[in-house]
């Protein structure tokens, strides 16, 4: 079979808002929680917004849109898109693109087990009004792995059901949920004895913090703009190439980075009043979400109701990022060897729960496994479709400018050439640079 075939017989999303929901679904991810919060509050509030914001629009967005050009175009996952529209060397971008995809299973073989954490939480608040002790709970391996394999038992089962009917389906109902959980969550949090000191921390510009040290804060801005789209493993390549070309590609990854943006933002909206209200350190990573903030639920009055509605909303964010990440596992070897979805899928799920055990099993293999997957898969995927996009020795930047601006929205300025060729490699060396010294 041809693969202008095999991208005819593909199916296809039903809507834009299920696409949107989908791509931004696998945007959302926990960063959004423990992460970006924290960094504004440490670099200047709402100065540090501003500045990070500007990297978004001129970083993240930027390849955001390639991603999904290069699947809108293709009709393809990365492995396969990289290779059918690369203009010459066809043989090596399609090497380029399966070392791309690689990295979507190395992050499910440690991703799938927090969020087979948050789900135990979630699950301890709904049926007995209190979680594990966090320590004792990563000791218990057979708790570990009986929640990792429901995460991944669940999100196989959506992606077995296909792209309308179980991806598009369910993760929009999930998005829709979350939203409607954060919102709520963040409520709450506004109406807490703290919640003008904390907003005051997280929300009132600062512009000394920056001046303190500016190079920090310029470091953690584009490393956040980068790391929170999910860019450089071909995730966002899948999903534009379910979607129809009646909408603009730069109009539409606007939309998605306006959504994980409001996300990252609101949480904030739900952590710092909280922290402020009970005395709790903003600076303690995933400690703050499994160990001090399940003690401020214990002091809170309705804390089990709302300690369930905030490990729900944590749930749901893995749970949106893991089946995006599982679809385009599933979507591209479906593509690659032809295979029927339902069987890929259930292969790919039995690699995922297999893979997974040794991070429950031995100490340290997770955090080895995020180093290797945000220092090296995140950065140098991402500067392969950076100079896939902008050079003949690619695709050539006049073949993508012309599909991200077909459609409905905005044009991707000609003058972007020099921005995709040139600055960006630059940011993601300072990234890789940064990351290592850091």
């Amino acid at each position: 079979m041809k693969d202008s075939d095999c991208s005819a017989l593909r199916e296809k999303l039903g809507s834009r808002l299920g696409f949107l929901m989908l791509a931004a679904g696998c945007a959302v991810g926990l960063g959004n929680v423990w992460r970006f919060p924290f960094i504004v509050g440490q670099n200047g509030g709402a100065a540090f917004v501003i500045l990070y914001f500007c990297f978004l629009v001129l970083f993240g967005l930027p390849l955001l849109i390639a991603e999904l050009s290069v699947g809108r175009a293709s009709g393809r996952g990365i492995s396969g898109a990289l290779k059918s529209l690369a203009l010459k060397n066809k043989k090596l971008w399609w090497i380029a693109g399966i070392i791309i995809f690689s990295g979507n299973i190395l992050l499910m073989l440690y991703y799938s087990d927090v969020g087979g954490w948050l789900l135990c939480f979630a699950d301890s608040y709904a049926r007995i009004g209190c979680p594990p002790e966090f320590s004792a709970m990563l000791k218990d391996t057979s708790l570990c792995t009986t929640y990792m394999c429901i995460v991944v038992a669940l999100s196989t089962a959506v992606c077995a059901l296909g792209v309308r009917n179980g991806v598009e389906r369910i993760t929009k109902w999930m998005m829709i949920s979350l939203l409607v959980l954060v919102v709520a969550l963040a409520a709450k949090a506004l109406t807490l004895d703290g919640a003008a000191k904390g907003l005051e921390f997280y929300l009132k510009p600062d512009f000394g913090k920056i001046a303190e040290n500016p190079a920090k804060s310029v470091f953690e801005a584009i490393g956040q703009a980068f790391f929170t789209l999910s860019v450089g493993v071909g995730c966002m390549t899948i999903f534009g190439s379910y979607t129809s070309k009646k909408e603009s590609l730069v109009k539409e990854g606007a939309f998605i980075v306006l959504i994980d943006t409001f996300i990252a933002i609101v949480a904030g909206l739900i952590i710092f009043p909280t922290c402020a209200t009970f005395n709790v350190a903003v600076d303690s990573g995933p400690g703050l979400i499994f160990e001090a903030l399940p003690k401020v639920f214990s002091a809170m009055e309705g804390g089990r109701i709302w300690g369930t509605l905030f490990f729900l909303f944590l749930t749901l964010g893995a749970l949106t990022t893991i089946i995006a990440v599982f679809e385009c596992i599933i979507g591209g070897l479906s593509d690659e060897f032809y295979l029927k979805r339902s069987k890929v899928a259930v292969f790919v799920g039995a690699v995922v729960m297999a893979g997974s055990l040794p991070t429950i099993l031995f100490p340290g293999v997770l955090e080895m496994e995020d180093f290797i997957f945000s220092q090296f898969y995140l950065p140098l995927g991402a500067l392969a479709v950076c100079i896939f996009v902008s050079r003949d020795a690619g695709w050539g930047f006049s073949n993508f400018r012309r599909e991200s601006s077909e459609g409905r929205g905005f044009s991707l300025p000609s003058c972007t050439a020099v921005h995709f060729k040139w600055i960006i490699p630059v940011l993601i060396a300072l990234i890789v640079i940064g990351g290592a010294i850091m």
